[in-house]
């Protein structure tokens, strides 16, 4: 890549080798074959589905070697146009669909270059409370900021929910706050022209007239740039608040300030940035029933704890039921390798909550339902009978349990198999216990 790109295009330090002082156009910093390099790797990092071509991201790069000239060359041209990205539509935890697009790969390795050079010009401006798709900044950060401020004395929180936000984006809006600091006038094109690329749906391309595509590498710098007015607006009137892209969260202290802060809220919104609130899903609550990002809060003698939120703890369970599903004809090996995937990275999200507790409740649930998939898996007679004695159960007693009619789960939860299949059992196997690897992750944090 790097080589393809130094043919094409001077080097930015060959730039300022000839010409010392001078400063670097942005149009220049976007080509350089150090940030086209750095977002090359970026891609393929993050890997993806192929866009409308079926360009796929391991093939990129050699694709690169034999084309990126021609699309340099439409670059500086002004003539180069961005594919339609591919809609995908994928259901919402909570009921609904959300749409995303999905780009092409040349195009999100561009989106990807542009975006890392409006970071460091957007990102040191953005406010304190701003956490989501910055550098540095994560969803835990933010949910200790909302914590600190019900700490505070801040009990009732204004939930803002932005309806459509990332589909309701008006262009002109948008593109007058990127204007405000990027004056490169081929980049502001490059811009309007990836948000004016259309969509693909089944096999007919749509104009785009507003909106930034889900799933796109430009689209979170662009929808922090969108919504920094409002944190502005929000931080001038003297609010703690905390924004995750368009997940915002005011905090007040009483149920009569948060409607009043409601209420100006969406005039901001609606008058000032030409979105939408959703005041069916927008609401104010106290901090007890509030959630963010998966989380919620409790009061205890000692302060303001974080838990879980109750339907975060239900997809958990519902992920489990399907990696444990008997109909799942898969090894034990596999089934184990795939539920440790998912329970590591479940556990290191919520390692924040105090959820000693709740874990323990889930493990004993866990082991029951991985005993019934053993019990399955030993299917006659012989097998049962042969296994019991194996893990240290009587003849006689195994030779009744073997024989038994008993569905599974309720001789997964009997005395004999949960003497049998014990913990170390499973540890031998290397399942991982979901409370011991939330302790593990939460001292290593």
């Amino acid at each position: 890549m790097s080589t393809t790109v130094e043919r094409s295009g001077r080097s930015a330090h060959a730039e300022e080798d000839v010409l010392p002082g001078l400063e670097i156009s942005l149009w220049e910093r976007l080509l350089s074959p150090e940030n086209l390099s750095r977002a090359l790797r970026r891609v393929e990092a993050n890997r993806g589905a192929s866009g409308v071509d079926g360009v796929t991201t391991e093939a990129l790069r050699p694709w690169l070697r034999e084309h990126w000239a021609g699309v340099r060359e439409a670059l500086d041209a002004g003539t180069f146009e961005p594919s339609p990205v591919r809609r995908v539509v994928i259901p919402k935890p909570g009921g609904g669909q959300r749409l995303l697009g999905v780009p092409t790969v040349l195009d999100r390795l561009i989106q990807q270059a542009i975006a890392q050079i409006l970071t460091p010009i957007f990102d040191p401006g953005f406010s304190q409370f701003s956490f989501g798709f910055r550098p540095g900044r994560s969803a835990h950060q933010a949910v200790r900021s909302a914590r600190r401020s019900v700490d505070a004395g801040l009990r009732w929180v204004v939930d803002v929910d932005l309806d459509r936000f990332f589909d309701r984006v008006q262009f002109d809006a948008l593109m007058a706050r990127v204007a405000r600091k990027v004056d490169d006038r081929k980049l502001l094109r490059l811009i309007r022209a990836f948000l004016e690329a259309g969509v693909m749906v089944e096999g007919v391309k749509l104009p785009t007239v507003e909106g930034t595509p889900q799933g796109s590498p430009l689209s979170p710098i662009l929808s922090n740039i969108m919504l920094d007015d409002l944190d502005a607006e929000l931080a001038a009137r003297g609010h703690r608040f905390v924004r995750y892209a368009d997940d915002i969260r005011v905090f007040v202290r009483s149920k009569r300030a948060a409607g009043r802060v409601l209420g100006s809220v969406t005039d901001v919104v609606e008058r000032r940035l030409k979105l939408l609130v959703n005041q069916e899903k927008s609401s104010v609550r106290h901090a007890r029933e509030a959630t963010l990002l998966g989380f919620g809060f409790y009061f205890s003698r000692s302060g303001v704890k974080i838990r879980v939120d109750p339907k975060a703890i239900a997809r958990l369970k519902m992920r489990i039921r399907e990696l444990t599903s008997r109909r799942w004809s898969v090894s034990m090996f596999c089934r184990i390798d795939r539920l440790n995937q998912f329970i590591t990275g479940w556990m290191a999200y919520f390692r924040l909550a105090d959820l000693s507790h709740r874990l323990r409740e889930l493990d004993k649930w866990l082991y029951r339902r991985m005993r019934q998939i053993r019990w399955k898996e030993w299917k006659r007679y012989s097998a049962k009978r042969r296994n019991l004695r194996q893990l240290g159960i009587g003849d006689r007693t195994s030779r009744e349990w073997a024989a038994s009619s008993k569905g599974y789960w309720r001789i997964a939860g009997s005395a004999i198999l949960q003497r049998s299949l014990t913990k170390s059992y499973w540890d031998d196997l290397g399942l991982l216990g979901m409370q011991g690897t939330w302790r593990r992750l939460r001292t290593t944090a």
